[in-house]
């Protein structure tokens, strides 16, 4: 079975110079798919868009409509790596491959909001940081 073509079209376009991307809604249509991947469609908007970098090209909250065959969410490019670092959510920056996921244990966590609760004023603010391993200046 050949593999079928995906469409993709942009809808309310917009480019946003404050912060320095373009913004649009994308249409996905996908007859005879359930879905189709973000990093085929990342691939799909780079050159539609002649973006050189996709790591600059976000794709989130695709919802495929029932029945399947057509899918629609929202597309971000940016103009530099650096902007994207600037302005977009770390989830999505950690999802796009830009940043690295900290791991922290839920036990620790709760600890330190035990040991908090016991503090008082300001004193809640700078235990907090130095468990935080942050340094005040």
């Amino acid at each position: 079975m050949a593999e079928k073509a995906i469409t993709i079209r942009t809808r309310k376009f917009l480019t946003n110079r404050l912060l320095s991307r373009k913004q649009f809604v994308v249409e996905a249509n996908h007859p005879g798919k359930p879905n189709v991947s973000r990093a085929e469609l990342k691939e799909k908007l780079a050159t539609m868009y002649n973006v050189k970098d996709t790591n600059t090209v976000f794709v989130f909250q695709f919802k495929t409509h029932f029945g399947g065959g057509k899918s629609t969410g929202f597309g971000l490019i940016y103009d530099s790596v650096e902007s994207a670092k600037k302005y977009e959510p770390k989830y999505r920056l950690i999802r796009n491959g830009l940043d690295t996921k900290v791991e922290k244990s839920r036990k620790q966590m709760k600890e330190r909001k035990n040991r908090a609760k016991k503090i008082r004023g300001v004193k809640k603010t700078k235990a907090s940081e130095a468990a935080k391993g942050g340094k005040k200046k």
